[in-house]
């Protein structure tokens, strides 16, 4: 019996194969210095200018911080999707990268949080029922 050879083409899936180091670093760098430009951005526009021109209104700044974090935590969300989706592709280098924004997203938003909780704390020594506290 003869073989003869398909012309089917060859089916590449993703996990197959390594990522060029090249098309890595061209997705893995540009991605990095956006996302960590939009968390400063974030933080000096969106939440400082909002508290300045808050002008001491306190549920305005209540409001600018809690929109931070909220927007933090979606970043956080994509930037971990997207490091699935690069592990997925075997970019190991944009997984790393992606990592990093994600190690310093969660930064940002358990230093919210814990600023947050203390400025939205009871006094030591108040009673939870009491009036006053």
């Amino acid at each position: 019996m003869t073989h003869t050879l398909s012309a089917e083409p060859v089916r590449r899936r993703p996990w197959s194969r390594r990522t060029p180091l090249g098309v890595d670093l061209a997705f893995g760098i540009p991605l990095f210095l956006l996302e960590t430009a939009w968390l400063v951005l974030d933080w000096v526009y969106g939440t400082g200018l909002e508290v300045w021109a808050a002008q001491g209104d306190k549920a305005r700044i209540d409001a600018a911080d809690l929109a931070h974090m909220g927007r933090v935590r979606t970043m956080l969300i994509a930037v971990v999707v997207l490091a699935v989706l690069a592990a997925v592709f075997r970019a190991r280098w944009t997984v790393v990268v992606h990592l990093v924004v994600a190690l310093l997203a969660g930064g940002v938003l358990t230093a919210s949080h814990q600023e947050w909780n203390e400025h939205h704390s009871p006094p030591p020594g108040c009673v939870r029922y009491r009036a006053g506290c």
